[in-house]
């Protein structure tokens, strides 16, 4: 069973009581690069199909947040528990990993899984649409090298998408979008959210920006989790 100091806890950084309830579970958890500590004592649960914005200025602790979350690092200390193998996670972090010799059209291609997928009629709708909405259907054919930086992270962001995951993970997916494109990304992760129950984890230091939109928001400070909740209570 557990204590009440703990249960306190769970309550004061958003937790549920029951850790197996969640997608995403961080006990007691820090990570330290030589002698700075990136993350401290950080207690956090994640559920199936949360909207969660993580803020912070820069150096807070996001991109470790992330990374842990992604499972390409592990704490020092504490407990992390992950989704199980049969959940995919697709990750955006701010290097996109383009292929700068391919097209727009051909990064997104390289994307296809005949095991997803029905048919490559489907995909090529369900890119289109994105590409649609996003507002780079008349870039498909540009080379990547060619492309600027807001058009680079649409492109990783679609392709994203198109491997349809379960989990969403992005890492300042908005830092090269005006305000109007930015709106629009989260439009879409929010109907992926609503139609397919898509988690999102998104981190950005433009806390002002995530406030306008639905979700819950983690910030952190100097690797501490200093709030976890509403925006409007921020």
């Amino acid at each position: 069973m557990m204590n009440t100091t703990f249960q306190g806890q769970f309550a004061k950084q958003g937790m549920s009581n029951s850790r197996f309830d969640n997608l995403f579970f961080l006990e007691n958890l820090s990570v330290r690069f030589d002698k700075v500590r990136a993350l401290q004592n950080i207690h956090l649960s994640i559920e199936r199909g949360e909207i969660v914005f993580i803020t912070g200025p820069s150096g807070a602790g996001k991109t470790t947040l992330l990374r842990l979350l992604s499972g390409e690092i592990k704490p020092d200390v504490g407990t992390i528990r992950l989704p199980e193998k049969n959940v995919f996670i697709s990750r955006v972090f701010q290097d996109l990993r383009l292929i700068e010799r391919l097209s727009v059209e051909e990064n997104l291609k390289l994307v296809f899984d005949p095991a997803i997928y029905h048919s490559k009629g489907e995909f090529i709708q369900d890119m289109n649409e994105l590409c649609r909405i996003l507002g780079i259907q008349n870039r498909l054919h540009l080379k990547v090298k060619d492309a600027n930086g807001g058009l680079k992270q649409k492109v990783a962001i679609i392709r994203a998408l198109l491997s349809r995951p379960q989990v969403f993970i992005a890492d300042e997916p908005t830092s090269s979008l005006d305000g109007d494109n930015a709106r629009k990304l989260f439009e879409v992760l929010n109907l992926y959210n609503v139609k397919k129950g898509l988690t999102v984890i998104w981190a950005s230091h433009n806390r002002e920006l995530v406030k306008k939109f639905t979700g819950r928001i983690i910030h952190l400070d100097s690797g501490k989790l200093v709030y976890s909740g509403h925006a409007c209570f921020i």
